[in-house]
């Protein structure tokens, strides 16, 4: 019998959240009523998520822990905690779901969990995506245009989660058998979205704007994001990481690069705002800023995003000097 501890990782949350889901249906149908807790390593000792395991429970039939921010999981103590608990073979109602946005976390920790309990959930292809859509809408009695497919994507997060979550709407508002048009798409969306890191590359990307503007804009919608749903930073980086990887690209091969007529005149304008190698800084930058906030915590999360906009457009990728704060 696999030992009760799951290791899931991978920036895909639709499917990832389903897989957590999954386990906890399993759980709850062999045993009944489980206790279920849900910890951030990043705030969180791993020795209090410990403490519970190894209590258990004197009034459910079971416990289920979900612990994200796996990646962090690397102090010597906090492996041998986990790797003791396996080894005292624990009951199989008492349950450790490790998640991480990352593809991999500390090898000493893979290590611990059984491959059959493992799994990396990786973000789908470009290609993929459209066709993703016409499924789902399909799939839900609804037919869509490719160009509405397009501006979708374009707007949301392309994580199969959020574009449910969003898409969603469009079942509620129209009948069975309906198209879903590009103008029922700036209907729906664009009047009643949130904002998330897609929206803000959008905004920061405007080259029409002044460098000025384009950052007070950019922090009016950093501080919104913070204030919603996809408020982690992780998630912000990792989607202007991608916003900047595919500007890259555009630069480097051009059309061939970004099929999508209506990304194509995204990234035209972005490209008159960075150059190449300017938006190859960026993504060092960003990467710099991700490891300082995992490891400071989150004290300082929301000057360090600040600070990396203003890097980001005001210094093109380059660094706050001394000579700024003069």
């Amino acid at each position: 019998m696999a030992a009760p501890v799951y290791l899931y990782t991978g920036p895909e949350f639709g499917e990832r959240n389903q897989a957590v889901d999954s386990v906890k249906t399993a759980l709850k149908k062999k045993f009944g009523a489980i206790d279920e807790h849900l910890f951030y390593l990043i705030e969180t000792p791993f020795s209090q998520v410990m403490t519970i395991l190894q209590s258990g429970t004197l009034f459910s039939d079971g416990v289920c822990i979900v612990c994200k921010n796996a990646e962090l999981l690397k102090k010597k103590d906090d492996i041998q905690m986990l790797s003791s608990w396996l080894e005292s073979k624990p009951e199989e109602n008492n349950v450790l779901i490790l998640i991480s946005d990352e593809i991999s976390v500390d090898a000493k920790v893979d290590k611990l969990v059984p491959a059959s309990n493992k799994k990396k959930f990786w973000e789908m292809f470009d290609d993929k995506k459209v066709p993703w859509l016409f499924d789902y809408f399909r799939k839900n009695g609804y037919r869509i245009e490719t160009e509405a497919c397009e501006l979708i994507l374009e707007m949301i997060e392309n994580n199969t989660q959020s574009l449910k979550n969003e898409c969603s709407r469009f079942f509620i508002l129209f009948p069975k058998e309906h198209e879903i048009t590009v103008e029922d798409v700036e209907a729906v969306l664009t009047h009643n979205r949130e904002e998330n890191a897609f929206t803000l590359f959008n905004q920061i990307a405007d080259s029409s704007e002044s460098a000025e503007k384009r950052f007070e804009n950019g922090i009016s919608i950093l501080q919104k994001i913070r204030l919603s749903n996809e408020s982690s930073s992780v998630m912000i980086i990792a989607g202007l990481t991608s916003c900047f990887r595919k500007l890259i690209a555009w630069e480097t091969e051009g059309e061939a690069a970004i099929p999508s007529k209506l990304m194509q005149k995204q990234y035209r304008k972005a490209a008159k705002v960075w150059t190449k190698g300017q938006a190859t800084a960026i993504l060092a930058l960003m990467a710099a800023t991700d490891m300082e906030i995992r490891s400071n915590g989150t004290v300082l999360e929301d000057v360090l995003l600040q600070k990396m906009l203003y890097e980001i457009i005001i210094k093109k990728g380059a660094q706050i000097s001394a000579a700024d704060y003069n």
